[in-house]
């Protein structure tokens, strides 16, 4: 017999069936083969929330849980974020190596020659409320431009795929700043091409008066390295958005604001949110042995610990740490900084939570992190779509290439009234 294989008894008719295994998985559809008669439909899997379910093959990013490791394309996250910067680190994540020195030149020219939104779009921002929740207006004109480039719709065609990425990851950050500048009453700033991908981001966010913006080099780094680290995170639920939506064989415009939207979410992209309002709750350094004790009791969740993959200390918030130790150096200390460090000191202490493997993910000092540069909150998934942009390309790309991928249909467990006559209303 094959080693290969799985043997699989059904207890109810004692028919045995041998299903392969290929890369630690086998094929769910195998699965229909096991039935009690001709007529059955066939044994399905049941998993809610996809706990044990792979959804695709692919090639862009690994995860390791247990050991905490997190690659991209095979680089380790820890070196891309002290070696890379965000642009290269997207090419790599879309096509698989790290550029040449020309490649990365066109690329970077690309970008920075796509940055600049149709004058009708900023007519369309114009249009939201003063007070709209900057996520709500990037969603809406991401989706929006699906309507200015008709083309975008032939996705089988390279030369026109690649056009709307150079798009796409241009201008997302000028959505992304014109939407706060929007919110918070102030009139646009438009792209300038002689600043760094973060550097124009910070810009177009923060820009004055002055007649040329300069970036503090500290702040401009330190973004570029949370883009690296939200680049992509393997089949989360705002990429498995793109891939499910993009199956349909959507445009990516309107996919990708799906998957902003599967973003939007406060238990996806809101998370570091949580967290800054668990430690304003807190409220000092002195309260978090309570604070502890609330939690485990049931009383209360402790936000930014614990993570559905890793279960060990997420290699992001440990590169995130170092940064914001070189971020507060020139912003000045966060005041909730020792709250975060004296949580994270007791919790690593602690079995209750050692034992069930609760460490610090991404979320925990991202936000403070985002706060002492000056973002406000509802800014905080906005920041997160940048970045996770190139990653979200990139797997509608590999997703669209992938002759078995179809489009997505899940199966359910049909629990409700079996067969039954309409009743008229007057004898219900």
């Amino acid at each position: 017999m094959p080693k290969d294989t799985l043997t699989i008894t059904d207890n109810r008719t004692g028919k045995t069936y041998e299903v392969a295994i290929e890369h630690g998985a086998i094929r769910a559809v195998e699965l229909r083969q096991i039935k009690t008669s001709p007529e059955e439909f066939g044994l399905m899997s049941y998993d809610p929330g996809y706990l044990n379910t792979a959804s695709c093959k692919s090639t862009i990013t690994f995860i390791d849980g247990d050991r905490g490791i997190l690659h991209y394309r095979g680089y380790p996250i820890e070196q891309l974020a002290e070696k890379s910067t965000y642009l290269e680190t997207a090419y790599l994540v879309l096509y698989g190596e790290l550029p040449t020195r020309s490649q990365l030149e066109e690329w970077t020219y690309q970008i920075t020659h796509h940055t600049i939104l149709n004058e009708n779009t900023k007519k369309l921002m114009d249009g939201f409320r003063y007070d709209a929740h900057p996520m709500g207006m990037f969603i809406s004109t991401i989706a929006a431009l699906s309507t200015f480039y008709p083309e975008s719709k032939d996705i089988f065609d390279e030369q026109v795929r690649r056009k709307q990425i150079y798009r796409l990851i241009a201008k997302v950050p000028t959505i992304a700043a014109f939407s706060y500048r929007h919110n918070t009453g102030m009139p646009y700033a438009y792209p300038d091409n002689d600043l760094s991908y973060t550097g124009n981001f910070l810009n177009m966010l923060f820009k004055r008066t002055e007649l040329k913006y300069k970036p503090h080099p500290v702040l401009e780094r330190a973004l570029d390295v949370l883009f690296i680290l939200h680049a992509d995170h393997e089949q989360n639920c705002s990429t498995s958005t793109m891939r499910l939506v993009g199956s349909a064989h959507t445009d990516p415009y309107c996919s990708l604001a799906a998957a902003a939207a599967a973003l939007y979410g406060p238990l996806h992209g809101g998370a570091n949110e949580a967290v800054l309002r668990m430690l304003a709750e807190i409220g000092s350094k002195d309260n978090v042995p309570a604070y502890i004790k609330r939690v485990k009791s049931g009383e209360v969740r402790l936000m930014g610990f614990g993570h559905r993959v890793y279960k060990n200390y997420d290699p992001r918030a440990r590169i995130i740490k170092q940064t914001a130790d070189a971020v507060f150096e020139v912003t000045g200390r966060n005041p909730l900084l020792d709250i975060a460090l004296e949580l994270e000191r007791i919790a690593l202490e602690d079995d209750y939570f050692v034992s069930r493997k609760l460490y610090p993910n991404v979320d925990f000092y991202s936000g403070l992190i985002y706060q002492a540069m000056g973002f406000p909150v509802e800014m905080f998934p906005v920041l997160f779509a940048i970045p996770r942009t190139s990653g979200w390309l990139a797997q509608w790309q590999e997703m669209l290439l992938d002759k078995e991928q179809k489009i997505g249909r899940p199966r359910q467990l049909y629990l409700g009234a079996g067969r039954r006559d309409y009743v008229p209303i007057e004898q219900r």
